[in-house]
């Protein structure tokens, strides 16, 4: 991968302020919309989740998920070139009260202010997605497939 993609699809996850969640709903996939953060020197995106939402307890109970985030269409795009990532992540609920916790909570507010109210709801947590693989599509025939330290290193910048 060039510096101008890796440039552009960084920058991707850093202006796109949410991402589409995959999880196994029920044996099914199933797919809801999550604000999300991935704090400046870290590999795994933050979402801050209610339990009563299904996408929740889907990723307690199967914690591998999906996470996409793209490009906006623009004029003459062909959808097929829209640049975008895939990170296919295992699912991490943050334990309240740790070092860890604070970190993410702080980071999750820097991007999202309004969500203040949520933290002080019983019934949301913080989740890391711990990245797995990554499928990163800059163009139409500029696709590229990251794993293990090469993907961190790419995550973290």
């Amino acid at each position: 991968m060039d510096a101008d993609d890796t440039r552009m699809l960084r920058h991707l996850l850093a202006a796109r302020p949410v991402a589409a969640l995959g999880t196994l709903h029920q044996g099914e996939p199933a797919v809801s919309m999550v604000p999300f953060v991935l704090p400046a020197g870290h590999a795994a995106p933050l979402i801050h989740v209610s339990a009563l939402a299904p996408h929740t307890r889907d990723l307690q109970q199967h914690p591998r998920v999906s996470l996409l985030v793209m490009a906006e269409l623009a004029e003459g795009m062909a959808p097929q070139a829209l640049p975008r990532v895939a990170l296919q992540a295992d699912a991490q609920l943050l334990v309240r009260d740790s070092a860890e916790y604070a970190a993410a909570r702080e980071a999750y507010l820097a991007r999202f202010p309004d969500a203040a109210v949520t933290f002080g709801l019983g019934d949301f947590s913080l989740v890391a997605l711990q990245p797995v693989s990554a499928r990163l599509v800059a163009g139409f025939g500029r696709a590229h497939a990251l794993v293990g330290p090469a993907l961190a290193q790419w995550l973290v910048g």
